[in-house]
């Protein structure tokens, strides 16, 4: 990992690095599931070479990189981290055809024939070598400096206007002198377990820039570049630590995840949120990116209190996609409880609502359990999402109180169901086993909801 002490002509704006994509597998020893992410070997790479990436108002883009490691064979192939640590090799500066293959996968276009050099040698540098792409719309310029002895690169990706030449000449008389002033550590990452490597992941995607800070949360990480951030994290740690726990107590997962880590990235500033989130996601403060095992959020104008709700919702879809190894719970259960937990002692849900509107309410019930997200998401969605929360609710405060308490299992075989099926509405039919059941719970949930 490193840590820059001054600042470069070309670094404005930062832009957190992504998080490497993940695929999960769901292993089995005796009664107990793991689960066991992989990684696309090509992100796992690249999380490691580069070292930070920022933009200007321009939108030119500036990248650093260190090329430590041998490209992998296969960057398509999925690998543990562990594991990909352990079959990770050495590239050594004299090893041409391996800088030359690093060098192109880096590159932000197709590189046109060989490599140029400086009008002169530069001090402090064994090397320096630039690389044209075809269409001069960038600068590569690969360097070696005499301490460490480790290929670095750097690309420059020009706004339109701007002349190559000169562009060039700018980056060669400001940068080497720039990189010389910068303060180097390398983190270990030998030895480490699976929950440590995320962490230095979780690390790495930020330690190059000034304004973002990294907070450790035993089995989650908190990322953020909020001005008052002390302040705000300490209040979103503790408040995640409480519930995580109540996660645990309330649906407790058939999959061990004691390998996993909860990654936060929280943005101050709402475009900056966006260009991670994408436009399609521009309704939301919060997400939770399976793909990436990362939950993304930006600080809204209301303020502190609503983040911190959003993030427990949020926080739950984390929580319950690492309990079922990834495997989408019905939205019954994930929007549910997602919502029960923003605020668990509200039940009040149906306050004013004559006989009638419980009754065609109840009526509706079957059908919000049996649905999927495509439907879930149509429709009267406000009354979907109300409904699902009163489900959780009356799971938690209703269902302990029916005689011979026949629900009492309902969300463990659910969870278990939908582990070893891998669909929900064969865990959802597993839940409620049959329509005697479903029907018993449809009228306990009315019942209880006309006393309360």
């Amino acid at each position: 990992m490193l840590l820059v002490a001054a600042a470069s002509l070309f670094m404005v704006h930062g832009a957190p690095l992504d998080m490497p994509r993940a695929t999960a597998f769901l292993g089995r020893r005796g009664d107990e599931y793991r689960l066991i992410d992989r990684y696309a070997t090509e992100d796992l790479w690249t999380s490691r070479a580069v070292l930070g990436r920022w933009y200007d108002d321009d939108l030119r883009v500036f990248t650093l990189a260190r090329l430590d490691y041998l490209l992998p064979d296969s960057p398509d192939e999925v690998k543990t981290r562990e594991d990909y640590g352990e079959a990770l090799a050495r590239l050594e500066y004299k090893d041409e055809a391996a800088f030359l293959s690093a060098i192109k996968f880096l590159a932000p276009a197709e590189l046109a024939g060989d490599y140029v050099k400086p009008r002169q040698a530069i001090r402090g540098f064994r090397d320096v070598r630039y690389f044209a792409p075809t269409n001069e719309s960038a600068i590569v310029c690969a360097f070696l400096p005499e301490k460490p002895r480790v290929w670095h690169m750097i690309s420059w990706e020009l706004a339109e206007g701007d002349e190559f030449a000169a562009k060039r000449a700018e980056l060669e008389e400001n940068w080497f002198r720039e990189f010389k002033e910068l303060e180097l550590k390398v983190d270990k990452l030998d030895n480490l377990d699976e929950r440590e490597l995320l962490k230095a992941d979780a690390r790495h995607s930020v330690a190059l820039y000034g304004n973002w800070h990294y907070t450790d949360g035993g089995d989650f990480a908190v990322l953020d570049d909020l001005a008052d951030s002390r302040r705000f994290v300490t209040a979103l740690t503790n408040d995640l630590a409480h519930a995580r726990r109540r996660f645990r107590e309330v649906m407790p997962g058939v999959v061990d995840l004691t390998n996993t880590l909860a990654t936060v990235r929280i943005f101050a500033d709402r475009d900056e949120y966006l260009e991670v989130a994408g436009s399609d996601k521009a309704w939301t403060a919060a997400y939770w990116s399976q793909e990436r095992r990362e939950l993304v959020a930006y600080m809204g104008e209301e303020g502190d209190e609503r983040l911190l709700d959003t993030m427990r919702h949020e926080a739950f879809h984390q929580y319950l996609a690492y309990s079922t190894s990834m495997m989408m719970a019905s939205p019954w259960l994930n929007e549910g409880y997602a919502g029960y937990f923003e605020d668990e002692k509200n039940g009040r849900f149906f306050a004013g609502a004559s006989l009638e509107e419980l009754e065609r309410y109840a009526s509706y019930l079957p059908t919000i359990i049996a649905m999927d997200y495509e439907q879930f998401y149509s429709g009267d969605v406000e009354l979907n999402y109300l409904l699902a929360r009163s489900i959780a609710y009356f799971l938690e405060n209703g269902a302990p109180q029916v005689r011979f308490k026949p629900f009492k299992n309902l969300k463990r075989d659910y969870l278990k169901a939908l582990v070893e099926s891998q669909d929900m509405k064969t865990a959802t039919v597993a839940a409620f086993r049959n329509t005697d059941t479903l029907k018993l719970f449809v009228a306990e949930w009315l019942k209880f909801y006309k006393n309360t």
